[in-house]
């Protein structure tokens, strides 16, 4: 008797602690949970994150129809919440976290390898930012068994796409144009803007096009893994050491070109500045020596006009007389001889 006694009091005792006590419980400010009864998550009918929203966003027809996944029943920050001894309580944080570009838990890697559009294997870095979505709990916990893999093997495989098919738009309209310029025989300007057409300097040149790209790629992961992509955040492309060599050497050379092309232009400019400024001097002096004869003619006609020949011929008599007086010689021509 005793003994079924302390059985049905260690029962008693046991169920208060596990059912009442261990019933409680609380949610962080950072987390969000999920209540399951018997493992299934208490759903909200009629709704579905596939129906449309922005978890819906970036998803095909096809996959609307694949990832179809029901909306469930968040439990928010605070507390104390109960449950009953066959749920269990899924807690997550959906504060904002990071993780590296190379983080693999299948292998150890410090880069991702990518093979760009002219063959040349790079070693690509950065890190990610996401957070869980609030609104897209069931496919992160129970869709998958690690969603956050996931993200980073799908991410990883549009990246290696983007860069393998990367062409930088401001180098392909120069292509362009260099072909329009060798066509018409201008071989300088088609060789500088060939130089532009190196993979990974457009890369490096368009990182935030890059950034930007794969952000709008990775919109669909919300529906698909319930993770939301914050930011990617691509901060190192570095080929082999060799190639690095080799395009550093490709970019002094190109940066040299330019200073020559821009020191010839000044120097061209400043000598048409300076011809220019000659051509407009000697005019001026020109302009200068016309004028008093202009101004001498246009006397002359006045005079000739108001007084005739004879006064013309008085005016020009006394205009010799200041000059005899600083001659040496003068020779008079007689009529006979003005006349042959």
């Amino acid at each position: 008797m005793t003994f079924f006694l302390g059985l049905m009091m260690g029962i008693i005792i046991y169920s208060f602690f596990r059912c009442i006590v261990g019933g409680f419980y609380t949610v962080s400010p950072d987390q969000r949970a999920i209540v399951t009864s018997f493992g299934k998550a208490q759903r909200l009918e009629g709704m579905q994150v596939a129906d449309g929203g922005a978890d819906s966003d970036g998803l095909s027809d096809e996959e609307h129809q694949r990832y179809e996944y029901p909306q469930v029943r968040v439990v928010g920050p605070g507390g104390p919440y109960f449950k009953m001894p066959w749920q269990d309580v899924h807690k997550v944080s959906v504060a904002t976290q990071a993780v590296d570009l190379s983080w693999d838990p299948s292998k150890a890697q410090d880069t991702i390898e990518a093979v760009t559009k002219d063959n040349l294997t790079t070693g690509i870095n950065g890190q990610l930012r996401y957070r869980i979505s609030e609104s897209n709990l069931y496919p992160y916990l129970f869709g998958v068994a690690s969603p956050l893999e996931h993200v980073m093997g799908y991410f990883v495989s549009v990246l290696r796409e983007r860069v393998a098919n990367f062409v930088d738009p401001k180098g392909q309209t120069l292509l362009v144009d260099a072909e329009v310029d060798e066509a018409a025989g201008d071989q300088e300007a088609s060789s500088i803007d060939l130089s532009e057409g190196v993979s990974i300097n457009d890369l490096r040149k368009n990182l935030p096009l890059l950034n930007q790209y794969m952000e709008e790629q990775c919109r669909s992961t919300t529906g698909r893994y319930g993770i939301e992509l914050d930011a990617a955040l691509i901060t190192e492309i570095d080929p082999p050491a060799e190639v690095d060599r080799a395009l550093s050497a490709i970019n002094s050379t190109r940066n040299q070109v330019a200073a020559d092309l821009s020191t010839a232009r000044a120097d061209s400019e400043q000598q048409i500045t300076m011809s220019a400024r000659a051509v407009e001097i000697a005019t001026n002096n020109a302009q200068a020596e016309v004028a008093p004869l202009r101004e001498l003619a246009q006397t002359l006609t006045e005079i000739k006009k108001e007084g005739g020949s004879s006064c013309l011929q008085a005016y020009l008599r006394n205009a010799r007389i200041p000059l005899y007086n600083v001659a040496r010689r003068v020779i008079q021509t007689t009529n006979s001889d003005a006349a042959g």
